[in-house]
């Protein structure tokens, strides 16, 4: 008869050995709602600075609950340094809230001239994009990450960046948005509603008018009555920039995969904050994410003699 094995114990998540690591160069947390992730990041964030780190803290979150966290008035999309920290190790700590606007015009303004840049800032198609299409959000914060990523290789300035997410299953969409709106954008509908200005004829517009006619009401409610036109104009000032769009996502996912990178999921002693939790660490596990461990934010305590 053999011997039962021993239950292998999982590792324990030590945050202060996790936050000294020098190789770690971006955390992310993401959790349901409710659970204390923002201020969490802002605590993993101060913890690091305090311990000689140089730290930028960044929320996706549009709620401006990192702001009050952290005991600022208000945060915007370039970094601002937090002040009152224990300064004798060195550390530093700035904060930022992502603008997703203001990051899809820099990211424009980068990558074509400035005249076509204009031509794109004043397309409706673009600026209804730029505010409010779905997966936006989660893109340019896959594009900001990037950038911060750059500036902290290129010039030292940071060499941590904690990333905090939007609460609920939301959290993960940023792994997915980049991949689906550079499909939208490099795919065949874009090819297919610019075709009518490259070809230029009147009765392919009409047929590509016929085949998307269900899209284009629904479109041109929110944009307009000259969808295809705005949306032909605005590939073609950028179409450039079109392929940079998916290379650039693949590029910064890799990041996030790479050794250098920890995620931390924070959760909460509730049946649903639980249920996410699980959810997250099945999906960062699937994605081969690099997952530092579960960060329970709340104690219960049973009351005396149960």
């Amino acid at each position: 008869m053999t011997a039962a094995k021993p239950l292998r114990r999982p590792p324990v998540l030590d945050v202060d050995q996790l936050l000294k690591d020098p190789e770690i160069k971006v955390i992310v947390t993401c959790g349901s709602g409710g659970v204390g992730k923002t201020t969490t990041a802002a605590a993993l964030a101060l913890r690091a600075a305090e311990q000689g780190r140089k730290v930028v803290v960044l929320t996706i979150d549009p709620a401006r609950r990192l702001a009050q966290a952290l005991g600022l008035t208000e945060l915007d999309n370039s970094p601002r340094p937090v002040l009152g920290l224990d300064s004798s190790n060195a550390g530093q700590l700035q904060a930022m809230m992502l603008d997703m606007k203001r990051t899809f015009d820099e990211v424009v303004s980068a990558h074509t001239t400035a005249e076509k840049a204009e031509q794109v800032f004043a397309n409706p198609f673009y600026q209804s994009l730029s505010a409010s299409f779905a997966g936006t959000q989660e893109y340019m914060a896959m594009e900001k990450l990037s950038q911060l990523r750059g500036q902290l290789v290129k010039d030292g300035e940071w060499d941590l960046i904690v990333v905090d997410t939007p609460p609920s299953r939301s959290a993960l969409d940023f792994l997915d948005a980049p991949q689906r709106l550079g499909r939208f954008l490099d795919g065949r509908m874009i090819r297919l509603l610019t075709a009518p200005a490259r070809a230029g004829g009147k009765a392919y517009l009409r047929v590509v008018t016929a085949s998307f006619s269900i899209f284009a009401k629904v479109m041109t409610r929110i944009l307009g009555n000259d969808l295809l036109g705005n949306v032909s104009a605005f590939v073609a000032s950028l179409e450039t920039m079109f392929g940079g769009f998916r290379e650039r996502a693949d590029r910064t996912y890799e990041l996030l995969k790479g050794p250098d990178t920890a995620f931390v999921v924070v959760a909460s002693p509730e049946p649903d904050a639980l249920r996410e939790a699980s959810f997250f660490v099945e999906r960062l596990q699937h994605e081969q994410m690099p997952l530092a461990g579960v960060l329970m934010n709340r104690l219960r305590t049973a009351p005396a003699g149960l």
